[in-house]
C-alpha cells in the first residue's frame, strides 16, 4: 500500500494501517534527529518529538493537496523537532531548581520545619529580613521597587502591569530583573532553598 491509502486508513481509525506507517518512517525520523542535540534531553527524547510530528501529519494530511504524505510527513517531522530544541534552549521552560521565589518568606530567614523557641532569635530573624529587604531595594529602580512591593502583597501580573501603568511583559522583565539582584545579594547566590 502507499503511503496515502495508509495515511488515509490510520486518519479512518485503523490502528494497523497507524502502526505501519510508524514503522515505515521509524528510520527516517532517526535520521532526521541524528545531527540535533536537545539541551537536557537525549536522542530518545528528540525520536519521541519526531514520532509526535509523525502523529500529527498522520492525523492533517490533505490527500487533496498536490504534496506527497512523505513530503508534508517530512516537514511536519522536522518542525517538531526544531520546536522541542528552540524550547528546551529556551528560558521559558527552565526547571524549576534554576528558579527564585519572590514570596515574602525570601525574606524570612526561618527554618520550615523547626519551630523557633527564643523570641531572641525570632527578632534577629525578622531584623536580618528587614536589612535584606532593605539592601534589595537600594538595588532596585523605581519601577522595580514598586513591581516588588505589588508582587509581594499577592498581586497578579496584568494586576501589577494596571496599578503600574504598565504592559505585563515590561513586569515580567522587572521580575526577572528583581530575581537577579536579589540572587547577587546572597552569602551563595546558588542556593534558592529559602522556601
Amino acid at each position: 500500500m502507499r503511503d496515502e491509502e495508509l495515511q488515509a486508513l490510520a486518519a479512518a481509525g485503523d490502528s494497523g494501517a497507524e502502526e505501519t506507517l510508524i514503522r515505515n518512517y521509524y528510520r527516517v525520523i532517526r535520521s532526521m534527529v541524528r545531527p540535533y542535540f536537545l539541551v537536557g534531553g537525549d536522542s530518545e527524547d528528540l525520536l519521541q518529538e519526531g514520532m509526535l510530528g509523525l502523529l500529527s501529519a498522520i492525523r492533517t494530511y490533505d490527500a487533496g493537496v498536490s504534496v506527497s504524505f512523505r513530503s508534508y510527513a517530512q516537514l511536519c517531522i522536522r518542525r517538531r523537532i526544531y520546536t522541542a530544541i528552540r524550547n528546551a534552549a529556551g528560558t521559558k521552560n527552565v526547571s524549576l531548581d534554576d528558579c527564585l521565589s519572590l514570596e515574602s518568606s525570601l525574606f524570612e530567614n526561618q527554618p520550615q520545619n523547626q519551630e523557633l523557641r527564643n523570641p531572641e532569635e525570632i527578632l534577629i530573624l525578622r531584623e536580618d529580613a528587614q536589612k535584606r529587604y532593605r539592601d534589595l531595594l537600594q538595588q532596585l529602580s523605581s519601577l522595580e521597587a514598586q513591581v516588588l512591593h505589588c508582587f509581594l502583597k499577592g498581586m497578579s501580573y496584568r494586576e501589577i502591569a494596571e496599578t503600574t501603568g504598565r504592559p505585563e511583559k515590561a513586569v515580567d522583565n522587572a521580575v526577572q530583573r528583581i530575581r537577579r539582584k536579589f540572587a547577587k545579594t546572597q552569602k551563595d547566590p546558588s542556593d534558592y532553598s529559602f522556601g
